[in-house]
């Protein structure tokens, strides 16, 4: 039977959805719907990263080319800012405090040079890493992306950077007696698994410097204090003779300073297996496995938080 308005006129009664009684959480599943910035699944996250590849790369080499675009030197200071840091070192550490009096003169630059380039690779990376969100909120507010491209860029711009900069070292290597031998290879897996902590590192102070910017500032007093510990600029072992013997254990399987020695053992003729932590190589593929899978997924947990309030 139909029903008639007030006024006579017929009106047809209106069918139930079939969506009636539906909550919003069904009604998204069933249309296939999803949070907008929503978090994906960690397998999810990888397949998109690995799907933006090409834009990692030419992103990172636009950020290497234009980070010295207004100096007349351009791309010389990739290398030219860490060899001149190299020589104030050697200048006040080797020649003045005399650091390095218990070794050869022909062993102590290349130690010194190699070490000044490998941390400042590890350096760069974090630094980079504390500004990869909170330095570009336009392009993370204005684009939907894995926000993990961000650090990954800024850390493979290092890993260009420091290539070059090879070049440098295996220079300063040979002109001091070191030529190349077979053991030179060992740079290659070095290189990688300090290419993996660094990106691991640069991810969990990015999620960090994401909500403080301010750590930015903080940071260079942090990474100082780091290089000191290391073993930059001399050998640990020497220097700490007689300290207890944990303290120079310690510092020689921090991280910096096993990816320092590895490079060192590799292209120094003189500086032998005894310099080396026991069990070097196991530290470092532990450090770049916990530091570079663990400091991906704390970054992931977030990323539906990233330039946001």
């Amino acid at each position: 039977m139909s029903d008639t308005t007030h006024d006579g006129a017929l009106a047809t009664s209106t069918p139930p959805s079939v969506d009636a009684g539906l909550t919003p959480a069904q009604l998204a599943t069933k249309y296939g719907l999803s949070v907008s910035g929503a978090r994906p699944g960690l397998f999810e996250y990888v397949r998109q990263i690995w799907g933006r590849r090409h834009f990692i790369m030419a992103f990172s080499r636009a950020k290497l080319l234009a980070q010295y675009s207004q100096a007349k030197l351009g791309q010389v200071w990739q290398v030219a800012t860490p060899l001149l840091n190299a020589v104030v070192y050697w200048l006040i550490f080797g020649v003045i405090l005399g650091i390095g009096k218990d070794m050869p003169k022909d062993v102590y630059v290349p130690f010194l040079v190699m070490g000044i380039f490998v941390f400042t690779f590890t350096q760069s990376s974090v630094m980079a890493g504390v500004r990869a969100i909170s330095g570009n909120l336009g392009l993370v507010r204005a684009l939907h992306f894995p926000r993990a491209t961000l650090p990954i860029s800024f850390s493979l711009q290092q890993l260009q950077q420091l290539l070059y900069s090879m070049i440098v070292v295996f220079g300063v290597a040979a002109a001091f007696g070191n030529y190349p031998k077979l053991s030179w290879l060992l740079v290659v897996p070095t290189l990688v698994l300090q290419f993996v902590f660094n990106v691991g590192l640069a991810m969990i102070f990015a999620r960090m410097g994401s909500k403080t910017p301010d750590l930015a500032q903080l940071m260079p007093f942090v990474m100082r204090t780091w290089m000191y510990a290391s073993g930059v600029m001399f050998p640990i072992a020497t220097v700490l003779k007689d300290r207890p013997a944990w303290i120079a254990d310690l510092l020689l399987w921090n991280p910096a300073a096993i990816y320092m020695d590895l490079i060192r053992f590799a292209l120094i003729d003189e500086y032998a297996s005894s310099n080396l932590p026991p069990h070097v190589w196991a530290f470092a593929v532990g450090w770049a496995v916990v530091i570079g899978l663990g400091g991906f997924i704390y970054f992931w947990k977030a990323e539906e938080r990233y330039g946001r309030g």
